[in-house]
């Protein structure tokens, strides 16, 4: 089954190779793409329908019933901030539906404190050939298909 993975974020699709991490960018967390978050207080939404299996305030993993996994990281280096600035709109083990709320953050707040707003958009324990329609560059509003992953 293929799964349609949404972009959390309104911002400018920019790829993995432009995150500052080498994690990240040479793709070792999984393939996928990244957003530049437009600069204003929002709402990263499940890129997927499914069941929250990892939560933290800069990060979020949402399985969905095909077993995919796809990680939301909400900015670089972000965990140094020890949530500050982060608000948590749902548990870990909820089921959420695609475009639904799930951590409220401000990406100006983020850079202000000299970290990357940069948030990557990883399929986790996939491969690259796994990944089909691939979005690295243009605009993106929340819920625009970012990739298909089977």
């Amino acid at each position: 089954m293929t799964t349609i993975v949404t972009s959390p974020l309104a911002g400018r699709a920019v790829g993995l190779a432009a995150v500052p991490d080498p994690v990240f960018s040479q793709a070792m967390v999984g393939p996928g793409t990244a957003i530049d978050p437009v600069r204003e207080p929002s709402e990263a939404v499940s890129p997927v329908d499914g069941v929250i299996v990892s939560l933290h305030p800069h990060a979020f993993v949402v399985v969905d019933d095909h077993g995919h996994g796809v990680l939301t990281h909400l900015g670089i280096d972000t965990v140094e901030l020890h949530g500050d600035g982060f608000e948590l709109l749902v548990n870990k083990g909820d089921t959420v539906t695609r475009g639904q709320a799930v951590v409220r953050w401000n990406p100006a707040a983020v850079e202000a404190a000299g970290k990357s707003p940069v948030c990557p958009i990883v399929a986790l324990e996939a491969t690259a050939e796994a990944l089909s329609e691939l979005r690295d560059d243009g605009e993106v509003k929340a819920g625009d298909s970012l990739f298909l992953v089977k």
